[in-house]
């Protein structure tokens, strides 16, 4: 993964998992209070390109809300497939306050460092992030060789 990549994932990681939290609970409800339309109305001719069930406007507003689910899943996943890698007590200190959207200086002040020395820590931390020879697979697990089938 790109070393930008994992810098953005890491800055944008607490709002995308409070994005999602919300996400799901407003996607909870069925659309209770949406009706087709019956009789005479439902007869009546409807603009062109746009489809007249709410219904189905509801079902496609709802799909756009779980791929947007799926895209914020998908970048959290790499961070917390690569967590093993981070073994220094500090910058296990220092991940879990990023991830929780803490900025540099509230990290500083908890810790007793320096703002600019957990910026260090930070580019550690991404440095060991990003140089993995097999992403997201921890460093014990026994790969399996499959043979091409080129």
């Amino acid at each position: 993964m790109i070393r930008k990549e994992i810098e953005d994932i890491l800055k944008n990681y607490s709002w995308m998992i409070n994005s999602i939290k919300e996400l799901r609970k407003s996607l909870q409800s069925a659309g209770e209070g949406i009706t087709t339309q019956y009789g005479v109305e439902a007869t009546l001719p409807k603009p062109q390109g746009v489809t007249g069930d709410p219904i189905y406007r509801e079902l496609i507003r709802r799909e756009k809300r779980h791929a947007v689910i799926n895209k914020y899943k998908a970048k959290i996943s790499v961070i917390q497939d690569r967590l093993h890698l981070i073994k220094d007590d500090r910058e296990l200190e220092v991940l879990h306050w990023l991830l929780e959207g803490k900025s540099y200086r509230w990290i500083a002040l908890h810790m007793g460092l320096s703002h600019s020395h957990i910026r260090r820590i930070r580019e550690n931390i991404v440095d060991k992030l990003c140089d993995t020879d097999v992403p997201n697979v921890p460093k014990d697990t026994k790969l399996i060789k499959h043979q091409s089938a080129c």
